[in-house]
């Protein structure tokens, strides 16, 4: 079993020197902030760490900008956090080595549409909803959705993915292009805006998911699609959480092109209606989305309509106006704060994990098991067409012994995952909180070699240092 994160082992502060600070502010002017409520503000993310904030903040609004800093960094040897939204589960923005933040938020430009090829490219703190009102004339949307309006920068930084992927993949699948500053400053671009090449190293897909470990990036090429011509969702209720994991799994097995198929558990629904006064029946939900032509998207939903009745499902509502999906989807994405705000003054600690979809009612049925058994306050939600589930567990800051349980319930999930051939990260990636895990996960040669690739490209060690793994 993993020990729990012990934070206070992790901190190895690298202070920014004086000179470094004065050159910083030469060159940024007010764009460098030294401000305690600057600095906080860009030390914390969604984790449940406590970690002491970056020395300054640097307000970045060009690729200019990102790596004139990033080449003081290097010849300080301080480390350097990129920042988007600030969105993240895992611990990946937090200090934990000092330094300074380059908060990339202001790049937020789109600035190139190639709707006939189905691309665009956009600075790294673009927002999914910025980016798809800013195409909508085209007739053509960018699909990647994890819930959070996420920055398309954080997005491939960590290799989201959200409700869409069982249809329209992940950020791997979707990042074409790349723009990056390395370690040492330098501008460098991977990939191209063809959709194939075989032209040496796959710098794109190493870049996508590094976690900012590896370089920071300053434009994103990705992939669009049409806007589908008929959008349908539905919810379906359901007498057990194994019977609506053994719909989906029918579902996919039948090769039905759903494009979002979501499991909130009990719990999670009676969150949602108290946070966004819904009515919702309080028992395993599944919410269910469908793209294509009108003739299509009917078959589509006929046939999942008598999946899910063969499973029990009942009360098969139907959302066809924008305004109800949106209602619906609003609350689903929501369903973080819901778990927050039915729980006043409780910490989250989130955990996902993704298995092979035959494996995946097993592996949720045991989580739902352990959490029953241990008495904390928890809720599942799950991109169950893919594999993909989230368990978020609400602890009492003030009492230790809940975090130490919530860590041990997230241990034996991840293992029991690991044991069905499956992942200790479907797309919260690595951060702080699952860096034991990575090594059960790939074996510690392949985390070596991950290592290896750190030194050779951030000898200095100053990008993002102390995630994924300890050098």
């Amino acid at each position: 079993m993993n020990a729990p994160v012990d934070i206070a082992k992790m901190l190895q502060p690298r202070p920014v020197p004086a000179a470094m600070l004065d050159a910083l502010k030469a060159r940024f002017g007010e764009r460098c902030s030294t401000a305690q409520a600057v600095r906080e503000q860009h030390g914390r993310d969604e984790s449940p760490f406590e970690v002491p904030p970056p020395e300054a903040v640097v307000f970045a609004e060009s690729t200019t900008d990102v790596a004139d800093a990033v080449k003081l960094a290097s010849q300080y040897e301080v480390p350097v956090i990129a920042y988007g939204t600030g969105s993240s589960l895992e611990g990946h923005l937090l200090a934990v080595q000092g330094g300074i933040s380059i908060d990339v938020s202001r790049m937020n430009q789109v600035l190139r549409i190639n709707d006939e090829d189905l691309t665009v490219t956009v600075q790294p703190g673009v927002t999914r909803n910025q980016l798809n009102n800013a195409i909508r004339h085209t007739g053509l949307f960018f699909p990647i959705d994890p819930g959070a309006d996420a920055s398309i920068g954080g997005m491939a930084a960590t290799r989201a993915s959200g409700t869409n992927a069982v249809r329209y993949g992940t950020m791997r699948e979707n990042v074409l292009a790349l723009e990056v500053v390395t370690a040492s400053g330098e501008v460098l671009r991977t990939g191209t805006r063809a959709k194939k090449s075989s032209a040496g190293y796959d710098l794109t897909r190493l870049m996508v998911g590094s976690e900012g470990t590896l370089g920071i990036l300053t434009e994103v090429t990705v992939k669009l699609y049409p806007q589908p011509e008929s959008v349908s969702a539905a919810i379906c209720h359901f007498p057990s959480i194994d019977a609506a994991v053994k719909t989906t799994i029918a579902i996919i097995q039948l090769g039905v092109p759903i494009a979002r198929c979501e499991l909130l558990d009990a719990n999670a629904v009676r969150y949602v209606n108290n946070h966004d006064k819904l009515s919702l029946r309080p028992a395993p939900m599944l919410l269910m989305e469908f793209h294509g032509s009108a003739a299509g998207v009917a078959e589509q939903a006929q046939t999942v309509q008598e999946v899910a009745r063969d499973h029990g499902g009942e009360d098969f509502q139907w959302a066809t106006t924008p305004e109800e999906r949106t209602r619906l989807w609003t609350a689903r994405h929501r369903a973080y704060f819901a778990g927050m705000s039915s729980n006043p003054g409780c910490r989250t600690v989130t955990t996902d994990t993704c298995v092979p979809i035959s494996r995946l009612a097993s592996c949720i049925d045991k989580a739902v098991t352990e959490a029953d058994e241990a008495g904390l306050p928890y809720y599942i939600v799950g991109h169950v067409g893919d594999g993909n589930f989230h368990i978020a567990y609400m602890i009492d800051p003030g009492k230790p012994e809940q975090r130490v349980l919530a860590e041990q319930l997230n241990d034996q999930l991840v293992h029991h995952a690991l044991s069905l051939e499956g992942t200790c990260t479907g797309e919260h990636g690595i951060g702080l909180h699952k860096q034991g895990f990575l090594v059960d996960e790939a074996g510690a040669a392949t985390v070596e070699m991950m290592r290896l690739l750190k030194r050779a490209l951030d000898p200095k060690n100053i990008l993002n240092p102390g995630k994924i793994f300890a050098l």
